[in-house]
């Protein structure tokens, strides 16, 4: 792995003149290297802030341990999408920013529900301003506008350290964009296929003439159709952000953000893919079995400050609060069965209705600084977290299992039935969970660094689903420890053991619910740094155990339960990021790795074992107004053994496939530019995700066309 760095390193060298490394920003790098590292003073905000910059990598990151980080210096895998990289590849919602992350896996249940996974295992908790917030039911719901953030860090492995709760596959965490001492603003305007038609607006501006009281303000409109039949998304979103000065060592802030995401002709579930012999059903790539009345609606407001204290010995204190308030507002239909070949019966509906709040406070206090031993300077971190949150779901139910006909809902005909106008409580969950954790970075000597840490959490739940008591009270200690060595100037080696555990709801045959989810994380590689950070380069081999996660093992007295099952996965991972020579950025990787059950055999099959990402902009120095690019994102096969309603067992398969996307933009003055956007250019045709026996295909080739002014 060191001579892949090394190679990557030469080729880097010969491209990049000197002009280019000594006009380079100072970055998060020790002074043994030969830069000026920031000390604690100089750090106050969770999460350096790229807006305006076109770089496609930060070398500095809190995710990890909540120090200051470079990239290096971090003992696990991180990485980093940048403002610049969401503006030229417009990654308007999370889902097409992850998808372009290496590593990670999006998969779509429905067209409103996703599932995220990193090193086999799902992704469950996502983190904003490094405070985490995890999903209600195990599942991101509806989409997430991406206007408000500067940049996102993915630290992939087991987030145990700072993470309560969670798997061993990776965190997101989403850095909000922060006000600015001086006066910015920028809007764009956006047009392309299927009247995909999105507005936003950015804009900063100080309060007092010295820039000690500023605030921001972020809206965005996005109202489009889609390629599947008769679905429609309109989402909104709004952000405002004011941040005050107390004196020169303290910053408070305090912000509202606000999303409203409503969907029609909405799948639940989606397309029945074998017909009752176990063949595959053929259809149009825009089939869906929703009809104009099946929707999705989701609200999502968050109350959120901060405020960060700088002590005179290189000390920093932070508390931070945040109020999540969801709303979910649904009416769905779901079709479940396969359907017989030449009589089409078999089929069967469940249309439903729901109504789901969700309310989460989560304060966190934490102190990181320096301390002296033994004639050395390290690294002191230690903090607290409490998090409490309630979950409730109302249901009202047409009338279920009734026959349907494919050719007749394919068309769009299935009709809303009379809900009942009476909600039933089928689910009411509340969760508590309150962690205090710590680590030392120890200053062995000045090439070698040690981690040591972890956190206890202990995580209690009460309530009820759907008749079934989902009732925990679990604590637990989660170890960290890691190391990095420098081999010389530019490169490191290094190595980390993380944890991770997670409570689960579901229940056994006997009504008990299941132990808690154990996972673990053990990773070594080498890491590279260059021209000052602004191009980095990693190679890691990992191992990571997940145990006990529920597998449904049957259905009896109308109640699913569930038997705890253990996997492993092993695999490499190659990544690159950053600015490789004068106006050209590159981020990308390529994992391979496989996924085993206790025997050995294959697990969890519709997670493709090799991915790969790549992204990459050039702006030629001689015509910098003028940008070009492209990003590839490719996964092999996956596939799904699926038993039909008549018994047949039979293997679904998707293929190994890539997307091409391509941009092109132009900046005619130095405020005003336009741009296109053309994705899935060799109109691959792929099923979105096969985590069970019914899936939908993805988009076809689209084409969007921005113009975009900025001051």
């Amino acid at each position: 792995m060191t001579a892949i760095l090394a190679l990557l390193a030469t080729a880097a060298t010969a491209t990049v003149p000197a002009a280019a490394t000594a006009s380079a920003p100072d970055m998060m790098t020790d002074p043994q290297r030969g830069t000026d590292a920031p000390s604690a003073d100089d750090v106050i905000v969770t999460g350096a802030q790229t807006a305006g910059s076109d770089d496609y990598t930060i070398n500095g990151q809190t995710t990890a341990t909540r120090l200051p980080l470079s990239l290096r210096d971090t003992p696990q895998s991180v990485s980093i999408v940048t403002r610049a990289q969401i503006e030229d590849f417009q990654l308007n919602d999370v889902n097409a920013l992850l998808s372009t992350v290496p590593g990670v896996n999006v998969q779509f249940s429905d067209t409103d529900r996703v599932y995220y996974s990193a090193r086999g295992f799902d992704i469950q908790t996502f983190q904003i301003d490094g405070i985490g917030v995890p999903f209600a039911f195990g599942i991101q719901t509806g989409s997430i506008d991406t206007a408000i953030y500067d940049h996102i860090e993915v630290l992939r492995g087991a987030p145990g350290l700072l993470s309560s709760t969670g798997n061993p596959s990776a965190v997101i965490n989403f850095i909000r964009k922060r006000p600015t001492r001086d006066l910015k603003a920028s809007a764009s305007a956006q047009y392309g296929s299927y009247d995909n038609l999105r507005l936003d607006a950015d804009i900063s501006v100080p309060l007092t003439s010295d820039g000690s009281v500023r605030a921001r303000a972020v809206g965005a409109y996005f109202d489009t159709d889609s390629y599947l039949d008769r679905n429609h998304l309109r989402r909104w979103t709004g952000y405002g952000v004011v941040e005050a000065d107390l004196g020169p060592d303290t910053v408070i802030s305090a912000g509202y953000g606000h999303q409203d995401h409503k969907s029609n002709g909405a799948l639940w579930g989606a397309l029945p893919l074998l017909y009752s012999d176990g063949t595959r059903i053929s259809y149009d790539r825009s089939s869906s079995t929703a009809p104009d009345w099946s929707s999705w609606g989701v609200i999502d407001r968050q109350i959120f400050g901060d405020l960060t204290h700088k002590f005179g010995n290189g000390w920093v204190a932070r508390l931070s609060a945040i109020r999540r308030a969801t709303d979910e507002t649904n009416e769905l239909f779901y079709v479940y069965g396969n359907p017989d070949r030449t009589s089409g019966a078999g089929l069967f509906d469940y249309p439903g209705a729901f109504k789901a709040p969700t309310r989460n406070l989560t304060l966190e206090a934490y102190l990181t600084g320096p301390v002296s031993l033994f004639g050395r300077e390290h690294e002191l971190m230690l903090g607290v977290n409490r998090s409490a949150q309630s979950y409730r779901q109302y249901s009202s139910y047409g009338a279920i299992n009734q026959p349907v006909l494919l050719d007749t809902i394919l068309a769009g005909g299935a009709v809303r039935p009379d809900f009942p106008a009476q909600y039933d409580l089928s689910l009411d969950r509340h969760t508590r969970r309150e962690t205090a954790y710590g680590m030392v970075r120890f200053n062995l000597a000045d090439p070698l660094k040690l981690m040591v840490g972890g956190n206890v959490t202990h995580a209690v739940s009460s309530g009820t689903s759907y008749g079934v008591p989902v009732n925990f009270d679990n604590m637990r200690f989660l170890p960290f420890v890691g190391a990095t060595l420098d081999l010389n100037e530019n490169i490191s080696a290094y190595a980390s053991y993380s944890t991770i555990f997670n409570p689960q709801t579901e229940v056994d045959r006997l009504n008990r619910v299941l132990d808690p989810i154990k996972g673990n994380n053990l990773e070594a590689g080498v890491k590279g740094e260059w021209f000052n950070g602004r191009f980095n380069a990693s190679a890691a081999l990992f191992q990571t155990r997940q145990d006990n996660t529920a597998q449904n093992a049957g259905f009896a007295n109308g109640v699913t339960f569930y038997e705890g099952v253990n996997a492993k996965s092993q695999g490499i991972e190659l990544e690159v990021g950053g600015r490789l020579a004068p106006g050209l950025q590159v981020t990308g990787g390529y994992t391979l790795m496989r996924v085993d059950d206790e025997q050995g055999d294959p697990a969890r099959t519709f997670v493709p074992r090799n991915t790969g990402r790549l992204n990459v902009s050039y702006s030629p120095p001689a015509l910098q107004q003028f940008k070009v690019g492209a990003s590839v994102q490719y996964q092999s096969r996956i596939y799904y053994n699926a038993t039909t309603a008549t018994g047949v067992a039979a293997r679904i398969t998707q293929g190994d496939y890539a997307l091409v996307d391509l941009l092109a933009s132009y900046r005619l003055t130095d405020k005003l530019s336009l741009s296109a956007n053309l994705r899935n250019v060799t109109n691959s045709r792929y099923l979105t995700g096969l985590t069970y026996d019914q899936g939908y295909y993805g988009a076809p080739r689209t084409v969007l066309g921005t113009i975009r002014i900025a001051y």
